[in-house]
């Protein structure tokens, strides 16, 4: 979906929308229209919208108000990209090719206008590559937002979000594909082609230089599917630095779960147990066509999950690259197994001060979080802050987790080092402890556990009904505010 600006006296959309805070109905609105919408009880709340019909020059016009609600400090440009997809979520399929929101007359900043035409166009974006049979009225209509009298700088605000938008398009692209589609070699492949002329670093491990550098774990998941596995890292380097900052994602392009078999009901759902991958794949391309001021490696470890005749067994023990041994208790536990080998390579290769994972880790956090925010564990507590707030005010929201060496002592193996799952109880903590011991004392890490957060059942403010792009907001405002601030 473009975005176009254009100036009050233009020629404007049949479709017109105007942004309103909560209670606070705008005083030129037309008797009628605002008669309306107080009959209809449009207050302005975040995310309400209001439509009618009236008179124009060249037949009826369409009018339409969005409610921006009355959030204020880290929350409020979520609130407005709220706002701005709310009204493409409606105006989607109606026919209707252009929408025209009307900035006159608002107090908004360029950061804030820009934050509504985010999350119109991210509300706009559908995967309709595999339908063959849309109807009309279930095609997308809606191809074009027009900014009218946009506060000035709007457009130079909005350069940086498309940006943005580009790398959650692309994340969500990725996670969307079924696993016939994008597996360890093609998601590399995909990515060449993407990073093309952005300035990007990409290296690639394959199989035998994976053997040869001794990554067992990843290897261990890897070995009972024909796709072979794969390590891709993707390096921007916007500005020198003593030390970067690593993102390393969870690529586990389809998970049956191995051995320890997964129930066949929802197993097509395991296609985006890539989601750590793609997200980090996104915020890259993202930094990379802003071109930010930072130094941001995102390494991804990608490998299938298969249970065939030479698949990985329950009580097999593998060592990793960093020589700890680990006894493979649950092979459904596997992408814990492929981060920890990752994690080891990026801190061996580029030394990173920081690094944040971002992995479809756990149904464990499911259970304790639902779908509204992912679960952050972190071994120092300001990077565990400026995360927080990060999320806050991207919408791509976190919850801290406690960390301790009582949950620690769950994961100890009476034949290996450790054991890749604990009890039953705690499941996500476990996870997150086994992690930290791959961690390099004096390393800033944190650890966000994403699987209720990646796919969507249902549509949500700015995104449809599927794949979120989850993750890449929250990146890229910690890239802002902390590396670049």
């Amino acid at each position: 979906m473009s975005v176009v600006f254009a100036s009050a006296t233009d020629p404007r959309p049949r479709l017109l929308a105007r942004l309103v805070s909560e209670g606070a109905l705008p005083a030129d609105l037309p008797e009628t229209v605002a008669a309306a919408a107080t009959a209809s009880r449009f207050a302005g709340k975040t995310g309400q919208v209001f439509e009618t019909f009236v008179p124009g020059d060249t037949g009826l016009a369409r009018i339409a108000l969005a409610g921006t609600g009355k959030a204020s400090g880290t929350e409020r440009l979520a609130a407005l990209e709220r706002a701005g997809g709310a009204l493409v979520a409606k105006y989607l399929t109606s026919g209707e090719t252009a929408l025209g929101i009307d900035f006159g007359g608002t107090a908004l900043t360029a950061t804030e206008a820009a934050a509504v035409l985010l999350g119109a166009r991210l509300r706009g974006w559908r995967y309709d590559v595999y339908k063959t049979k849309l109807t009309d009225e279930q095609k997308v209509s809606l191809t074009q937002i027009v900014a009218i009298d946009a506060p000035e700088g709007t457009q130079g605000a909005w350069t940086t979000e498309a940006a943005l938008a580009e790398g959650i398009e692309f994340t969500r692209e990725l996670v969307t594909e079924p696993a016939n589609v994008i597996y360890p070699a093609s998601f590399v492949e995909r990515c060449v082609k993407r990073f093309a002329g952005t300035g990007v670093d990409i290296v690639v491990l394959d199989k035998a230089e994976l053997e040869a550098l001794g990554m067992g774990a990843l290897l261990g998941v890897a070995q009972g599917s024909v796709r072979e596995a794969r390590v891709l890292a993707l390096r921007w380097k916007g500005r020198a630095g003593a030390r970067p900052t690593a993102f390393v994602g969870k690529g586990v392009t389809f998970d049956t779960g191995g051995i320890s078999l997964k129930p066949p009901a929802g197993m097509e759902d395991m296609k985006w147990d890539m989601g750590g991958a793609g997200a980090v794949a996104g915020t890259l391309l993202a930094l990379a066509l802003r071109k930010a001021e930072a130094d941001v490696i995102g390494v991804v470890g990608l490998v299938e999950n298969m249970p065939d005749g030479n698949a990985q067994r329950p009580g097999d023990v593998v060592t990793s690259l960093s020589g700890q041994t680990i006894e493979v208790i649950n092979t459904d536990a596997e992408g814990r197994l492929v981060l920890c080998d990752v994690l080891t390579w990026v801190q061996r290769t580029y030394a990173p001060a920081t690094i944040v994972d971002l992995a479809t880790l756990t149904g464990a956090i499911m259970i304790s979080l639902g779908h509204e925010y992912a679960g952050m564990f972190a071994n120092d507590d300001l990077l565990a802050s400026q995360l927080d707030t990060a999320g806050k005010v991207s919408g791509d929201k976190l919850w801290r987790f406690p960390l301790g060496s009582a949950y620690d002592k769950l994961i100890d193996s009476p034949i290996a080092d450790m054991k890749n799952v604990g009890p039953r109880f705690g499941g996500s903590i476990t996870a997150a402890q086994f992690l930290q011991r791959y961690i390099n004392e004096g390393v800033a890490w944190a650890h966000l556990d994403i699987a209720g957060t990646v796919w969507a059942d249902k549509p949500g403010a700015t995104h449809g009904k599927g794949a979120t792009g989850f993750g890449v907001r929250l990146l890229d405002r910690y890239v802002r505010d902390v590396l670049e601030g």
